[in-house]
């Protein structure tokens, strides 16, 4: 017994799980639980839960399937953020990088403060509208 709760992974909704899975699978080099990957078969893929994890097998991040998503309006307040995850890089050519590939795989760009020299950084929103930052920074 550790005494403390243990993060499993972050979960996040999405009006479409899948295509959501595959951007995040892609983006961050991850892969499906076991049970979790996409149909090979041909057959509809109607899953509404789904489960990405890291090399070693730890989870990362799952995906709800929920009706419909109201996108976040950031950086006005009427839809907020409400969470965002935060990914770093070491340098601003990574970023620069980083920022491309998010951006094929179909995210948007929210802000750009990559002159800033004290913590470089894009804030983007992937296609389903939740906004995450990918930053040069140190762990």
């Amino acid at each position: 017994m550790s005494g403390f709760p243990v993060v499993m992974h972050t979960a996040l909704d999405a009006a479409h799980v899948r295509g959501l899975a595959e951007f995040y699978r892609l983006l961050l080099g991850l892969h499906y639980r076991p049970g979790s990957e996409p149909p090979t078969d041909g057959s509809p893929d109607d899953e509404d839960w789904l489960v990405l994890l890291d090399s070693d097998g730890h989870r990362v991040l799952a995906f709800q399937e929920v009706a419909t998503l109201a996108r976040s309006t950031w950086p006005a307040p009427d839809v907020p953020m409400q969470m965002h995850l935060d990914l770093r890089v070491d340098t601003v050519d990574e970023l620069e990088r980083h920022r491309r590939r998010a951006e094929e795989l179909g995210a948007t760009l929210l802000l750009d403060r990559t002159a800033e020299e004290g913590e470089p950084l894009v804030v983007l929103a992937d296609p389903e509208g939740h906004p995450f930052c990918l930053l040069v920074g140190q762990g």
